[in-house]
């Protein structure tokens, strides 16, 4: 029998030391949302909240149906039917979820405004009157529903397509030898098994949508988030803004509760493998009008978006060789690079921590080190300023009585606190695809190579991190990604004059001023275009 070395507490004592950060702002969230408040705080609630709480609550409902319905069609048209250009608008049509949704959000507010260039031309058209609005007012709670599903639907058809190529054709045959028609096999057989996968997927739409914060605010939609940032900047009553993100943090619980429980008895869902179902070959204009439900999506959600971006790059957009532009570009890569890789490192101790010692409180470490992906960059942000802010002057405190050293704020004012965040909200998405990457090493390898003398260390070292390097770089690549397009935590955390791409877009777009905004625009929607594609077709 191996000696259990002594050395075997540090694995479980680091997951500690990585939850117990995370844990911090959850509960100061929970303190917030469950405690009294002050003053501030009870007059927001009896005048603002009601209309923020049910502005969010409105767009979570408008996101959910148009984000499943595009989703569950798209993926059941490209499972079961095969028609023009199919191959290509699988991976495709996963795509937009490359591009940040206050991007797109920017741009159509710019094309199809009152004095956007659409609706001048359908009034030259028609010639109307320049005073008549030709169009629904896009900066509306709908039209930021519809920006929002444009982008954030490919969620619900990668987990839907999943399921639907999963379910065995024997469901389909014994349901058409009982009289049913495709449409009726869809709708009493196919969803219903599916319905977990939707949940899943709808579940995630719903957590980005309540973190949205560019494009409700471009759209003058006042939500939770729009709500916490007024508190915070406009009114500096750090109370009341603590009060709001606590609240916003119990939405999303609910949303997680709510997708633990629709899944419920997936397991027992019947979706063997054997006898897949065939493609039904559509012909004449059923084929096109499949082509064009799927490529719709498309289309709206990154075609015209990149094509409009790229136009205004050319004609109005800042040059990507000026020195300001370079500055915006190595802020942004220096921040993802450091966050990516602190969450690819964290996500392996856990990962390996949980591997050697599979007991309740070392799970436990785990799944509280993870959670901060459920919990919205602007909420982190908040939840932690007050608690950093306080190390922050100890800190210069004591550095100054007892070095003298006069270093100011070492976390709050630099990107430290910036990268803290990131690492708190994107630690998940680097430990999902370690743990999955783990997960296909068999224990015996642990076990011949512990044999030869191998200490825990020297086994990861030696045997798990080159079987390990595509699952750690896959996560070090969406962290990379999803840092770059944060916007909420970086515009609360940022040091002075610290810029990345994702606040001077904002800044810019903010101000009307989306041409110049381009140029950075259209980098982080090519930057997140590669991974993705690459994740879709695995996928």
């Amino acid at each position: 029998m191996l000696r259990k070395p002594t050395t075997s507490i540090v694995w479980p004592a680091g997951a500690l030391l990585i939850a117990v950060p995370v844990s911090l702002p959850i509960l100061m969230l929970l303190w917030a949302a469950l405690g009294p408040g002050g003053e501030s705080w009870a007059h927001m609630r009896d005048t603002v909240f009601p209309t923020y709480l049910a502005n969010t609550v409105q767009l979570m409902l408008f996101v959910a149906v148009l984000s499943t319905v595009i989703g569950v069609l798209t993926a059941w048209l490209t499972v079961h039917y095969d028609f023009p250009l199919r191959r290509m608008l699988v991976p495709a049509l996963a795509l937009p979820l490359a591009a940040p949704a206050y991007v797109i959000g920017y741009v159509y507010a710019d094309l199809l405004e009152f004095s956007g260039p659409i609706q001048s031309a359908i009034r030259d058209w028609l010639a109307l009157s320049p005073q008549r609005s030709v169009l629904p007012n896009i900066r509306s709670l709908p039209g930021a529903a519809g920006v929002i599903s444009l982008v954030l639907y490919p969620y619900v058809y990668l987990l839907a397509r999943g399921s639907f190529a999963q379910q065995s054709s024997t469901l389909y045959e014994a349901a058409r030898a009982l009289g049913s028609n495709r449409l009726r096999v869809f709708w009493r057989v196919a969803l219903p098994v599916a319905w977990p996968a939707v949940v899943g997927g709808l579940a995630l739409v719903l957590m980005e949508t309540v973190a949205d914060y560019g494009v409700v605010e471009h759209y003058g939609v006042p939500t939770l988030t729009t709500g916490i940032f007024r508190t915070w900047f406009a009114m500096g009553e750090t109370s009341a803004a603590l009060q709001l993100a606590g609240w916003l943090f119990i939405v999303v619980c609910l949303l997680v509760v709510a997708e633990q429980f629709a899944r419920r008895g997936q397991r027992f869902n019947p979706v063997g493998r054997q006898r897949q179902s065939t493609r039904h070959v559509l012909t004449g204009w059923s084929a096109w009008l499949a082509f064009t439900l799927c490529f719709m999506p498309v289309l709206l959600g990154l075609i015209v978006p990149i094509a409009v971006l790229a136009g205004m790059a050319l004609s109005d957009g800042e040059t990507p060789f000026s020195a300001a532009f370079l500055a915006l570009v190595l802020n942004s890569a220096w921040v993802a690079s450091v966050a990516a890789l602190l969450c690819a490192g964290a996500a392996l101790w856990l990962a390996y921590a949980e591997r050697l010692h599979p007991n309740g409180w070392v799970r436990g470490s785990v799944r509280v080190a993870t959670l901060g992906y459920a919990v919205p960059g602007l909420v982190l942000a908040i939840a932690l300023m007050v608690p950093m802010i306080s190390v922050d002057k100890w800190l210069a405190t004591l550095l100054r009585d007892t070095l003298d050293l006069h270093w100011g704020l070492l976390i709050t004012g630099s990107s430290a606190a910036l990268i803290f965040v990131y690492v708190a909200r994107f630690l998940t998405v680097a430990f999902n695809s370690t743990q999955a990457g783990l997960t296909q090493i068999h224990p015996q390898l642990d076990a011949a190579a512990r044999s030869l003398g191998h200490t825990p260390s020297g086994v990861l070292r030696r045997v798990h991190l080159p079987l390990l390097r595509p699952a750690v770089l896959t996560g070090v690549l969406l962290v990379f990604i999803d840092v770059m397009k944060e916007l909420p935590a970086t515009l609360i955390l940022r040091p002075f004059n610290f810029e990345t791409l994702a606040t001077w877009v904002y800044r810019f777009a903010s101000d009307e001023r989306l041409a110049e905004a381009s140029t950075a625009a259209l980098i982080i929607v090519l930057v997140s275009l590669v991974p993705t594609y690459l994740l879709s077709r695995l996928r």
